[in-house]
């Protein structure tokens, strides 16, 4: 008989797994059954709850890279902690064939070591950064079910709910914040192991060890301001390596505390429930002691140990006191912020804008990720591109700017690719070196990318894949090596869908996007104001130095700037070369500026009066009183509108 074939053993393995799966669904019991209670009540879950097919396996499902960023900056301050141990743990098992995985609580992958020379196998099996491991889509498996279940397991091949699982191997172990709640997962996999289940155990001991680890820097990093005490029933490890964990405030109240911590406020809270429940546990309720006899410590002992027995076990626990890490106070006026300056100058304080700043900061030496800047016309995103070339690693390079949508179609390609001499008629006689090749380097900024022509935009793709431009008349092709940034203030999804933009084009521009909020949404406006003026004044020149009046900058917080910043940088450059002193006043701007400001002064007559309460009465009630979108309309502030409405004594409805 001849030897089956691996991949027709497999198959058959797999439907022998898909078939019970069903018995186990069907309330049969036969010896192939996962012997874990977690794996059987995951089995069911997945069959009853998320209505999981086990004939129709799905393929790893990585997430893009924009929501892969979003998921890490979630968890960053975790990732900075958790790195050194992830190296560690990678260093130790690296060998053995298995690959590391951090997931945040979703089950998504933030953090990954592995074999690069397994690149295509482990992506295709999931194991990779950005892979979603939730158990309502991939099914039974170490981090989904350690997720749901919250402690460590092992998922060893056939416990696998989806067939293409059964050949994997895996053990994570749950990283919890300082009050129990599960935030991250660690998790180390194979893609073949031994079939035996206890082949696993050490890795089991491994990854929960870690991930204490983990979770306990994680811990002293978020508490370093804090007292806290640390704790252990061997006096020999309480300094190198105390289990227990507890931060307290001064007078011995206990703020938060790691697993072992909770396990003995747990234990308290169970033997004397109603009284624990009457108000926050402090310490010297967890221990027979005083504040005084923990606060002392350092001072009072040789070996800066106490020893105290725990009031609910009796047992005997060593504890030290960690003192607080006093942060340096900052000298007065100064900043202590350490972003580099061309991402600070960006903005003040604004939630949009300091969102853009941090992923911008993250980004800015991550040349491997296209980025795209969208917002409306004149918001700043050739700033922002600017920002992001000049604080990253290719800040010495060039910084290359296109405008797609002011060069004529006919030259486009031209200019962008360059040509050689006598590519066609009417060029110049030693050719052109094209705007692509000159950022060689540095960074090659296209604003304006929703409007790059069609056939354009196929050439651009192949530029981008290959790093390579073959300019026209060309025999052979140039190598680049360029950061690409793009921006837009179209929608590109609407152009796809009219066949005007290139979807495989969007997906490889867009593997970050920052977005820019318009200016009249912007919190931080008077910073902007004040940063514009600025720059006009010293692209002018001059020993002069003028200065924006109140009534100027008034005007100026309540027009609505459909233009943006660049409008807002021609108005101040128009009152700088109109005004008759160095003092910028309201009547110095240009009339559309003034032109939505809602004027008022204490001598209304009567129908006057009466004229604006009806027109500041009309709009609010259109927009059921909601002074937001007024002032959005208006183009003020809302402080504004509320002043406006109180002169005119408009009280509204539900406070009447």
């Amino acid at each position: 008989m001849p030897t089956q074939s691996p991949p027709a053993r497999l198959q058959s393995v797999q439907r022998q797994h898909i078939e019970h799966i069903f018995q186990l669904g069907e309330g049969l019991e036969i010896p192939q059954l996962p012997a874990q209670p977690m794996i059987r009540r995951s089995w069911l879950r997945c069959l009853n709850e998320y209505q999981l097919d086990p004939t129709q396996p799905r393929p790893a499902r990585v997430v893009p890279q924009q929501t892969l960023i979003e998921h890490r900056e979630s968890v960053d301050e975790l990732l900075h902690v958790a790195r050194a141990g992830v190296e560690q743990l990678y260093g130790q098992i690296a060998q053995l064939g298995y690959v590391l995985l951090l997931t945040d609580h979703r089950g998504i992958t933030v953090e990954f070591r592995g074999n690069p020379n397994q690149d295509q196998q482990l992506r295709k099996a999931g194991l990779y950064l950005g892979a979603d491991w939730d158990e309502r889509f991939a099914g039974t498996c170490a981090v989904g079910t350690c997720l749901y279940d919250r402690q460590a397991i092992i998922c060893h091949r056939q416990e696998h709910f989806d067939a293409t699982h059964i050949s994997l191997t895996c053990t994570a172990a749950p990283i919890a914040d300082p009050h129990g709640n599960v935030m991250a997962v660690l998790d180390i996999s194979a893609l073949q192991s031994p079939a035996q289940h206890e082949s696993q155990n050490f890795s089991l001991s491994l990854v929960t060890l870690y991930a204490r680890m983990i979770e306990d820097a994680y811990f002293l990093q978020r508490y370093r301001d804090c007292l806290m005490v640390r704790l252990d029933t061997s006096r020999e490890f309480v300094h190198v390596n105390g289990r227990g964990l507890i931060a307290i405030e001064e007078n011995g109240q206990v703020i938060a505390a790691n697993a072992v911590g909770r396990e003995l406020i747990a234990d308290h809270q169970r033997r004397w429930p109603p009284w624990a429940a009457q108000h926050a546990t402090m310490l010297s309720e967890l221990f027979e002691c005083e504040i005084t006899d923990v606060l002392s410590i350092n001072s009072a002992t040789d070996d800066q140990l106490r020893a105290f027995r725990a009031r609910a076990s009796n047992a005997i626990y060593f504890i030290s006191l960690l003192e607080p890490r006093r942060p340096r106070t900052a000298p007065p006026n100064k900043t202590t912020s350490t972003q580099p300056k061309p991402l600070a100058r960006l903005g003040a304080d604004d939630p949009a804008i300091r969102k853009l700043q941090k992923l911008a900061e993250r980004l800015r030496n991550e040349a491997s990720v296209n980025v795209l800047i969208s917002g409306e016309t004149g918001t700043g995103k050739e700033v922002v591109a600017r920002a992001l070339h000049d604080s990253g690693n290719r800040a010495k390079g060039p910084f290359i700017a296109v405008n797609c949508a002011a060069i004529p179609e006919a030259l486009i390609e031209s200019e962008l690719f360059g040509y050689e001499p006598g590519a066609f008629t009417g060029g110049r006689a030693k050719g052109m070196r094209g705007l692509i090749p000159q950022a060689h380097g540095g960074t090659l900024f296209l604003d304006e990318i929703g409007d790059m022509p069609l056939a354009l935009q196929t050439r651009l793709l192949r530029v981008l894949a290959e790093r390579e431009v073959m300019p026209l008349g060309a025999n052979k092709p140039v190598k680049v090596d360029l950061r690409v940034i793009t921006a837009t203030h179209r929608h590109i999804d609407k152009l796809i869908e009219e066949g005007a933009f290139r979807e495989d084009l969007y997906y490889r521009l867009n593997g970050a996007q920052l977005r820019l909020p318009p200016l009249r949404e912007r919190a931080d406006k008077l910073y902007v104001i004040r940063q514009v003026f600025n720059d006009v004044v010293s692209e002018r020149g001059g020993s002069q130095s003028p200065r924006l009046r109140a009534d100027a900058i008034s005007a100026l917080l309540a027009y609505a700037w459909p233009g943006n910043i660049r409008q807002l940088k021609n108005a101040l450059a128009f009152a700088l070369v109109t005004a008759e002193s160095d003092e910028i006043t309201v009547y110095d701007l240009p009339e559309q500026c003034l032109s939505q400001r809602i004027t008022h002064t204490p001598s209304l007559t009567t129908p006057a009066r009466e004229t604006a309460d009806s027109h500041l009465i009309t709009r609010l009630q259109q927009h059921q009183w909601n002074i937001s979108a007024v002032a959005r309309e208006l183009g003020v502030s809302r402080p504004t509108v509320y002043r406006q409405m109180q002169r005119l004594g408009i009280v509204p409805p539900n406070k009447a």
